[in-house]
């Protein structure tokens, strides 16, 4: 079995090129970016114990970045001091993030794998599933897959997209074909997962919920903000036990 679906991963290779222009198709990851390294920044602080300052670092800990793309998240992360590996099944989208990490000296390990072909023997403190897990073929096969990869007490970062009315008007119809933030069939909101849902997933699976947060983009201010709201982006912050 796998959790690679070729048609999502045609998709994305294609735009493989655009992952570092900022005003490019992934500008809506460049402006979400923020918000989701601060919280992961935050929940990484504490459950590691990992004291508040300007000198935050990440040393001393593996961090695995499932469906990595150009590495927008794996550079900030391996910046802080983080020792990271990022994985993608697109092979066009690690050669570019090799080439970008290359030329901003940092040293990160980029894989064409999916968690599956990962050794398991192979463990990290952290792994991140950041806006992957509704493009990928089999969910629970994906999320034992991580299981495995995970170290127990170990935390993991699942962001994605809620499965309702609110997320087709929003994710769908408002950001692919009104804004057109994203190319037209970037999403399929069948694949959407309720929070409820995924989180029984996880349990199912030897996750624990610690934290469930919703993400919503603030038009006024042209930034994302954490919120309660979790009727369309959201994300969950798990432990292994």
């Amino acid at each position: 079995m796998s959790t690679i679906n070729k048609e999502e991963i045609q998709k994305f290779s294609k735009l493989a090129e655009e992952w570092w222009d900022v005003k490019g198709k992934f500008k809506p990851l460049h402006m979400f970016n923020p918000i989701r390294i601060e919280y992961i920044k935050e929940k990484i602080g504490q459950h590691f114990n990992k004291k508040k300052s300007k000198n935050f670092s990440l040393r001393d800990l593996d961090i695995l970045d499932i469906g990595c793309g150009g590495g927008l998240i794996s550079e900030p992360l391996a910046r802080l001091g983080g020792s990271v590996t990022g994985i993608d099944a697109s092979e066009k989208n690690i050669k570019v993030a090799k080439i970008h990490a290359k030329s901003n000296n940092l040293n990160i390990c980029y894989l064409n794998k999916s968690p599956e072909q990962m050794d398991s023997k192979e463990k990290f403190d952290i792994i991140l599933n950041l806006e992957i897990i509704e493009h990928v073929e089999n969910v629970d096969l994906y999320i034992e897959s991580c299981s495995k990869l995970l170290k127990k007490n170990g935390i993991m970062f699942t962001a994605t997209i809620n499965r309702s009315l609110t997320s087709y008007i929003k994710a769908i119809i408002g950001a692919e074909y009104i804004l057109r933030w994203l190319p037209i069939g970037t999403h399929d909101w069948n694949k959407f997962l309720k929070p409820e849902e995924l989180e029984k997933c996880l349990a199912e699976k030897s996750f624990k919920t610690i934290d469930v947060t919703g993400l919503e983009f603030i038009p006024f201010f042209n930034k994302w903000k954490r919120t309660s709201n979790l009727s369309v982006n959201y994300i969950i912050c798990s432990t292994k036990i």
